[in-house]
């Protein structure tokens, strides 16, 4: 009996990697994300994420940051192995102008209510696993394709769009990456698909009276 579990044990975590594989390789296609092109503002509930801190250039520490949230998302209770992981997100707290060297990324994946503890994982140096409520409420998003070193002038994009409208941008500048290279074949990085995402609020009465 045992031996069986464990071959059907190993069975389910070939199946789960299959899936996890296909998912990587296929991805989405940038045309599903036509109604994304130009800037719209909508409505989101706050969400459980598992997430990952890592300080430092993107470029360099993004890969050991991404392995080490899917490691610990399919090791999280009641998360299935057999579906493909949701598209991983990412908070920056900083100005673009921020040395590279001193950026922190907060990567992240959603999970159910019922996560309430962070799963058992080896850590390496200079990157932090938490569970967190990220709160939403009234965003602006966009869709930007193409590498992330032309990001910029879509984010500068998203923020006069929510100024125009009389509103003013909240905490942290958001990245839902649904195509990137964290995937296994995301292939060239013009077909990159990024959804920039920004929560914003009213403008208070004398900071109206000051845009007049």
């Amino acid at each position: 009996m045992t031996r069986r579990l464990f071959i059907f044990g190993g069975l389910a975590v070939v199946v789960a990697g299959v899936a996890v594989v296909l998912w990587l390789q296929s991805g989405p296609d940038p045309s599903e994300f036509t109604y994304l092109t130009a800037p719209r503002l909508t409505h989101l509930e706050p969400q459980r994420m598992l997430v990952v801190e890592a300080t430092g250039d993107p470029n360099v520490v993004r890969a050991g940051a991404i392995k080490l949230l899917f490691t610990a998302y399919f090791k999280t209770n009641g998360v299935s192995r057999l579906q493909p992981p949701p598209a991983p997100r990412a908070r920056w707290p900083q100005s673009l102008d921020t040395p590279g060297i001193e950026w922190v990324g907060r990567y992240a994946l959603p999970v159910g209510e019922h996560v309430t503890e962070v799963p058992a994982v080896s850590v390496p140096d200079g990157l932090r696993v938490s569970l967190e409520i990220w709160e939403y409420g009234d965003v602006a998003e966009l869709v930007h394709i193409g590498p992330y070193n032309t990001e910029e002038q879509d984010i500068s994009r998203l923020q006069k769009f929510v100024a125009t409208l009389g509103y003013r941008v909240i905490g942290d500048h958001e990245e839902e990456y649904v195509r990137g290279p964290g995937m296994i074949l995301a292939g060239d990085p013009q077909k990159y698909i990024t959804i920039i995402r920004l929560r914003f609020v009213p403008l208070l009465p004398d900071e109206d009276q000051d845009e007049g």
